[in-house]
């Protein structure tokens, strides 16, 4: 097949042309999450979907059989407020309108702190842990675990007091004081107590939770009937204060009336005042007294001014005969008389004449009775004015005395009409305020509270807490949401490649092929690199084909392709020989070279380790002819590695290499390169360059990718034609399942053409 070595072919001095590198196409960007990628990522997770939706619900389940089951028991209460008559008692009980804020504080009545110390009271509740806290820390101190620990710290005393200390258990406390107990238990009473409206009506629903249902029965009823007996006692209480005062009301009222009445009395006594005469008769009586003052007044007028004109008359100037006295008047005029007499006499005879001195001596004797005459009229007139003096101070003394009897009479007259009016009002309150008494009275005979129990609690059937299905219910939702976390969590952290379209969105390279994992079940006693050969109709056996024809049907079918891989383990050895057996069971003509000089693995394969191969070639030591080998299943050709060599990369950088690959190029269809990892030697990248293609080998879903992009990188720095890549070591089981497109070909409609 070879009829010329390497060294016959003619010399050249230039190294041989490499190819330009195809161009590595950028990344395609991944679309978003849609419905059927989420679909197919719950399938090919869905175990972790199913474990975490089984874990959790047993988990929830076996949680609460280890929860101490709760009862929970309701009694309901109808609020109905009743009217009062008596308005009297809407200041003491108020029938107010059924509001929000009514049944709220209705609530809080029943969850006071009165009602729950009496429950307790009633329950002897002090000497329960589950109400008490003193009452478990007291049954602690009987449990055994307790007495082993007092006891060995005992023991312990003697020797260290320390470690007796650490071993001691916690002391109980002492029982606090009874009201304080009380008062504990009583709130968490109120704690395990609800109560609640139902919505849009005026029942209340009474909810008493406990770990013994009895007691919650026990304790729910109760509550219902001491608010139902408080309300009612309420009421009689208030009716009893109101029907008290109404009769201290009624004997005040009776006193004051009383006490008018007397009154009345004692004013009508004092006045004189007589039910029914009329009080004309005084003020006839001021009349007339007023016209007997009148006429005594002229007549002392009357008086005085003769008193006077008589007073005035002694000396002479006074008619006397207006004061009623002729005798008088005849004294004056003979003296007059007289008078005249003696002054003619003296003016004629002399004063010293007998007759003058007669007539002196006459004259004098009628001046004096005149003189006394006058003095007798005088004192008649001055009596008479005394006496009109005195009637008219009599008749002024008892006007003033009448008139006092009629203001008096007036003015009792006044207080009487008032105090009558008061006394009317008095006697019609009085006449209401017993009406509204036997009408409270009658009250108190049909009174009724302001609620009635509708359904009392029966004792539960089953515990309140823990729902043990409604919390597997809950465990299951979110197991499920926890298990979609998960796969999330696992789908945004897992960077390896899992199909085809991965690879091309990831990496911007077409997959050319999906390479099945060969189990040992199906191998059975063949080997993998066999196992093309001997299924030609498996699937695996397959997938070189494949492989092979998107190589061929490229743009620039190349002759020359390396097979690598970013890092060990990656499947590129196993794929290198099965796509050499297959090519050569085509007919073709292929040769397979180990280009991975530090760990070869072609020498293990065809079981030719030591024999010479291309680092002899590449140093002089050995001739083509020598070194090519013949496949004992096939018509491959392979060459083998031959002997380790640490500076294999300047062997694959000489002209050797280059020569070589011009030689073979001429006398084989296909030459396959198995070359090292490209991301950690160097060998692989330097054979790329000298290559026409590049095949990249990743393990699916093992190959980080961003260890493939940076071994991607690596080879396009070296200008290597990468064209494209091979998913190898594919579960076709798991694969089938991931719900990708190019899972398609493990489905079992293709079984037909397949022959394990």
């Amino acid at each position: 097949m070879l009829d010329r070595p390497v060294e016959s072919r003619p010399p050249s001095e230039k190294r041989p042309t490499l190819r330009t590198p195809a161009p590595i196409a950028s990344p395609i960007e991944p679309e978003g999450m849609t419905v059927a990628a989420l679909l197919a990522a719950l399938r090919r997770r869905r175990w972790v979907l199913i474990l975490c939706a089984l874990l959790f619900p047993v988990a929830a389940f076996v949680a609460a059989k280890q929860l101490t089951p709760r009862y929970t028991s309701s009694a309901t209460v109808m609020f109905e407020p009743t009217d009062y008559a008596a308005r009297e008692l809407q200041s003491i009980l108020r029938d107010e309108t059924t509001t929000d804020a009514v049944l709220a504080s209705q609530i809080e009545v029943i969850r006071s702190l009165s009602v729950a110390r009496r429950l307790v009271r009633q329950y002897n509740l002090t000497n329960d842990d589950e109400f008490f806290w003193w009452a478990g820390e007291s049954k602690r101190a009987e449990s055994l675990r307790y007495r082993w620990s007092e006891a060995l710290a005992q023991r312990l005393n003697a020797i260290s007091p320390s470690l007796a200390e650490l071993v001691a258990p916690e002391p109980i406390p002492p029982r606090p004081p009874e009201e304080r107990a009380e008062i504990a238990a009583a709130e968490a009473v109120r704690d395990k107590m609800k109560v609640e409206v139902v919505r849009n009506s005026r029942v209340l629903t009474i909810s008493f939770t406990s770990e013994k249902p009895q007691l919650a029965t026990d304790i729910a009823n109760t509550a219902a009937d001491l608010y139902i007996a408080d309300q009612l006692e309420a009421k009689f209480n208030a009716v009893r204060r109101a029907n008290d005062w109404l009769d201290s009301r009624v004997g005040q009222l009776r006193r004051e009336l009383g006490q008018t009445e007397n009154r009345i009395a004692e004013i009508r006594s004092a006045s004189g005042l007589t039910r029914g005469v009329s009080a004309a008769l005084s003020t006839e009586q001021v009349s007339k007294i007023n016209t007997d003052l009148v006429e005594a007044r002229n007549m002392l007028a009357q008086a005085e001014a003769r008193l006077n004109a008589g007073r005035g008359g002694a000396g002479g100037g006074a008619d006397m005969t207006a004061l009623g006295s002729s005798n008088l008047v005849q004294q004056r005029a003979a003296r007059d008389q007289a008078r005249s007499e003696l002054g003619r006499l003296s003016a004629t005879l002399g004063p010293n004449h007998p007759d003058v001195r007669a007539a002196q001596s006459r004259l004098s004797d009628l001046e004096r009775s005149v003189g006394s005459e006058t003095g007798r009229v005088v004192q008649a007139l001055d009596a008479s004015a005394r006496e009109a003096r005195a009637r008219v101070r009599s008749l002024e003394e008892s006007l003033r005395l009448q008139e006092a009897r009629v203001n008096q009479s007036q003015s009792a007259e006044i207080q009487v009409a008032a105090l009558e009016r008061e006394a009317e009002a008095s006697r019609t309150l009085l006449r209401a305020v017993l009406e509204r008494s036997q009408q409270t009275v009658a009250q108190t005979a049909i009174e009724k509270a302001d609620a009635r129990v509708l359904s009392p609690a029966t004792l539960p059937g089953s515990p309140s807490f823990p729902k043990t299905m409604l919390m597997v219910v809950a465990a299951a939702v979110l197991g499920t949401l926890f298990g979609l976390l998960i796969i999330w969590f696992l789908e945004q952290a897992d960077s390896t490649l899992r199909s085809g379209d991965e690879i091309r969105a990831g990496l911007g390279l077409p997959c050319l092929a999906l390479v099945p994992m060969l189990r040992r079940g199906l191998l059975g006693r063949h080997r993998v690199e066999d196992y093309v050969v001997r299924k030609p109709l498996s699937p695996f056996a397959e997938s070189m084909r494949t492989l092979r024809a998107a190589l061929w049907l490229g743009s620039e079918p190349p002759r020359v392709v390396v097979i690598t891989a970013a890092r060990p383990g990656e499947g590129k050895t196993t794929t290198s020989v099965a796509l050499a057996r297959s090519a050569a069971m085509n007919g073709e003509r292929v040769l397979l070279i180990d280009c991975d000089v530090r760990q070869p693995s072609l020498g293990r394969v065809f079981r030719c380790e030591g024999a010479p191969g291309v680092t002899d070639l590449l140093l002089g030591q050995a001739v083509l002819e020598r070194i090519i080998r013949r496949d004992h299943l096939s018509s491959l050709d392979y060459i083998p590695a031959g002997a380790a060599e640490i500076h294999s990369l300047g062997l694959f950088m000489s002209e050797a290499m280059a020569g070589l690959l011009d030689r073979v190029r001429r006398d084989y269809d296909l030459i396959v390169l198995d070359a090292p990892p490209a991301l950690a030697m160097a060998d692989a990248r330097v054979v790329a360059r000298l290559a026409d293609a590049t095949l990249l080998c990743v393990r699916w879903r093992d190959t980080p990718r961003s260890v493939v992009r940076n071994s991607l990188g690596l080879l396009e720095e070296a200008h290597a034609r990468v064209v494209g890549a091979a998913l190898t070591q594919v579960d076709a089981k798991v694969h089938g399942r991931s719900g990708y497109a190019d899972a398609e070909v493990y489905h079992p409609r293709y079984g037909g053409y397949f022959r394990e």
